[in-house]
């Protein structure tokens, strides 16, 4: 080891050492000369690099259509999970709340994570819950995924403070045709649950690109999928109102289970909820024209439809064996109470649209515009809740009904770059982009009771609206300050305002509330140096600012129910993130390493948290005075290694979140900030050396999580709790014709049980059979 690699008191941690000596040991192996100009871009690992700006001033990784045939896809999620310092909160097949976490945010800080495809913006800000519109996304089209971390470039909007995912669709170069037929099963087995789910997908899809520039793109969806319970009907000792009391005349049953819940309070069970049975249907149509040899028009059409049926399954049988669903019931320990909605099923119906266009300019040096326009609207979505448990509301009876018709989206990105050639701008050294972004999201959710819950609609019971807008103005210019030197600087200036906020209740008692409008302006610096020291490395130094406003949801969600009352704040300050990461980039040819120092310091964090010690429980919204999170992320890629056809990687994430100030909640300064895993690490190996067949295997690891900013709930491995995930796939397939390929594979092959708060699945099987022409 060098000299000045050795540890001294006093000096930086062992990390940021470990992160210097391999710099300077990498540094002094190669002759240093005068660097091409590829060298002077980011030598991101090979496999990984974002095919977006190629002056990104930021760490990124990438996955090809190539090397998404390694993993067992059935929703487009599904392709992002192997990223590093990436989660995907997937509770079932056909999920549609599948959020993303990032290396210093948790899933249930959805504001923190932008998702488009093919530039337009899926990312729905509209709830806690509501995940990207994956489902606009065509997975036998999905050509790459690049992920972007932390809030380093001026072109993305203040929610790349955490992670940017852009997903990628390919273009048709002629006649194309493809279908595919997927199949899985999951055997799951939890408490006094046992049951097999079955899920099926089929999809298709046509494209053509005419000689006369025209390409047209057509691709179907369906999906019919089984998720295994999402919840368990229980009673808490201490919590629950009547629960764990002294026996008497109540009805005599079986089948109550007992366990300690994540808090380490007695709990009792009593069956299975949120069973949901969802049929999905998706069009995608894209469009475009090559006006010129140097201009472009295109057009996207996306439909989605969705109906999802909650059932639910009741363990408890009277001394006749019969199915017990309410009521006053007993064992020879404890007496409860069920309450009817414990049981009370509910039904779905959602379609959403989403319209996109662009057009734009394709010089191969000097200025390009570019207008990017996208509208995405909630045609229909009406959840209907029975106020009966089964099986009496099967019958109809009381209800809610739950509607978002008209909620959704618009953005609009203008935008001009310059492309340098020699003899420009200082011999080609600046490389700038400007730029006007604006989007709008509006929020409608309206609550009518129903006479019979699963037709009608009575009367208004609850409401609550409101609306956000950002309009930005950006400019940022990679300037090579010499053939080794990049310095890439950026300015994000951002106006928020929000409008329209309005809650009503019917009570008792009647409460009616409006709320004045807001107008937030923000300024968010960029910096980043470059350098390539060597002809295979490149050192780089990144410092943002980003702001995160907060999302409309936020602002305004009020909704009661029998179980859970949801309070939000319309004074919520934005997140204002400052972070800072150093990386080292090797290319050694077949195989690649990037080690990236991060450090994100966020003050006024918007977070979500329910209080479920009280009935009914307490959903809050406010701000976490500041929030730091350090950390190392290292990434290594080998290709062909050995044999021939022989793929290997992995990357590994260590990180540090604590919460710094809390005056709301002293007792919280000091926590592990919720759902960032201290370690995460994932490894994958593919094998294509024999013809026709692939041979693939991943591993994925995090540590355990925290679900409270006090860090109390001690116990993770059950229901409610964030535990580790450990799991191995494994995929088989084999090219059996020119056109044709099936495959065969396992998720969670060791049937490693996790918990994120819900339970994820368990070992699930899954086969496939694809055709494919072009």
């Amino acid at each position: 080891m060098p000299p000045s690699c050795t540890a001294h008191p006093g000096r930086p941690p062992l990390h940021l050492i470990a992160l210097a000596c391999l710099a300077a040991a990498t540094g002094s192996s190669h002759a240093q000369g005068v660097a091409t100009d590829a060298q002077v871009q980011p030598l991101v690992i090979t496999g990984t690099r974002a095919a977006l700006d190629p002056n990104l001033p930021s760490s990124t990784a990438s996955i090809t259509a190539e090397d998404l045939r390694e993993q067992n896809l059935f929703n487009p999620e599904d392709a992002a999970r192997m990223l590093p310092s990436t989660a995907i909160r997937k509770r079932y097949l056909g999920d549609r709340n599948a959020n993303v976490g990032g290396r210093s945010h948790g899933v249930l800080q959805p504001g923190r994570a932008l998702v488009y495809v093919d530039g337009y913006l899926i990312s729905n800000f509209l709830g806690r819950f509501d995940a990207p519109r994956w489902n606009m996304v065509n997975l036998e089209a999905l050509e790459r995924v690049d992920a972007l971390y932390g809030p380093f470039s001026a072109i993305y909007p203040g929610n790349s403070i955490g992670t940017t995912l852009v997903m990628t669709e390919r273009k048709p170069r002629g006649f194309e045709a493809s279908a595919s037929l997927r199949l899985s099963q999951q055997d799951f087995q939890e408490y006094a649950s046992a049951e097999t789910y079955l899920a099926g997908q089929a999809s298709a899809r046509l494209a053509m690109r005419h000689d006369n520039g025209l390409f047209w793109v057509l691709g179907l969806q369906h999906q019919d999928s089984q998720g295994h319970p999402m919840g368990y009907a229980n009673a808490v000792r201490g919590s629950t109102s009547g629960a764990f009391a002294t026996p008497a005349a109540q009805t005599r049953v079986s089948g109550i289970v007992y366990d300690t819940d994540p808090n380490g309070r007695e709990r009792a069970l009593f069956g299975a909820t949120g069973i949901d049975h969802s049929v999905q249907d998706t069009l995608n149509a894209r469009g475009g024209w090559a006006l010129s040899p140097t201009q472009e028009v295109e057009a996207r059409v996306s439909l989605w439809r969705s109906r999802s049926d909650l059932r639910y399954d009741t363990w408890l049988r009277d001394e006749a064996g019969k199915p017990v669903w309410l009521g006053s019931v007993r064992d020879d320990r404890y007496a409860f109470s069920l309450p009817a909605s414990s049981f009370a099923p509910s039904t779905r119906l959602e379609a959403h649209r989403q319209l996109g266009a662009t057009w734009k300019t394709t010089h191969a040096t000097g200025w390009n515009a570019s207008v990017v326009a996208t509208q995405y609207r909630i045609v229909e979505d009406a959840s209907r809740q029975a106020n009966l448990s089964q099986p009496e509301a099967d019958l109809g009876g009381a209800g809610s009904v739950t509607r978002r018709d008209g909620t959704g989206w618009t953005t609009l990105e203008l935008q001009a770059t310059y492309r340098p050639v020699a003899g420009d701008w200082g011999q080609g050294r600046h490389a700038p982009t400007v730029g006007l972004h604006r989007n709008e999201y509006t929020l409608k959710n309206i609550v009518n009771t129903a006479s019979d819950w699963r037709s009608t609609e009575t009367a208004l019971d609850q409401s609550y609206f409101g609306r956000t807008r950002i309009t930005a103005l950006y400019a940022q210019d990679a300037w090579r300050l010499n053939d080794d030197w990049r310095l890439t600087a950026g300015l994000r200036q951002e106006r928020f305002e929000t409008w329209g906020g309005a809650q009503y209740f019917a009570g008792p008692p009647v409460a009616q509330n409006t709320y004045a409008a807001r107008r937030i302006d923000a300024s968010s610096p960029k910096l980043a140096l470059a350098w390539a020291a060597s002809d295979t490395l490149l050192l780089k130094a990144s410092a943002a600012k980003g702001v995160r406003f907060p999302n409309v949801d936020e602002l305004y969600n009020g909704t009661k129910t029998g179980t859970s009352i949801t309070t939000s704040d319309p004074a919520l300050r934005p997140e204002r993130a400052r972070a800072l990461e150093l990386s080292a980039e090797l290319d050694l040819g077949r195989q690649n390493l990037r080690a990236s120092l991060f450090r994100d310091d966020v003050r006024d964090t918007i977070v979500r948290q329910t209080d479920s010690t009280v009935t009914p429980s307490v959903t809050r919204v406010n701000n976490i005075d500041r929030v730091l999170t350090e950390g190392l992320e290292l990434v290594w890629d080998a290709r062909d290694l050995g044999h021939r056809g022989l793929d290997l990687g992995a990357n590994a994430t260590w990180a540090q979140a604590r919460i710094e100030a809390n005056a709301a909640n002293p007792a919280s300064v000091g926590k592990r900030w919720l759902r960032v895993p201290p370690q995460r690490y994932t490894a994958q190996l593919a094998w294509r050396g024999t013809p026709g067949w692939l041979f693939a295997a991943a591993w994925r690891w995090s540590g355990r999580q925290f679900n409270t900013d006090t860090n109390i709930d001690i116990h993770p491995d059950t229901y409610g709790g964030t535990s580790r995930v450990n799991q191995l796939d494994l995929k088989a397939s084999w090219r059996f014709a020119p056109q044709w390929e099936w495959s065969l594979g396992i998720d969670n092959a060791g049937n490693h049980h996790a918990w994120q708060a819900h339970t994820l699945p368990q070992r699930v099987l899954h086969t496939a059979l694809r055709w494919e022409m072009r």
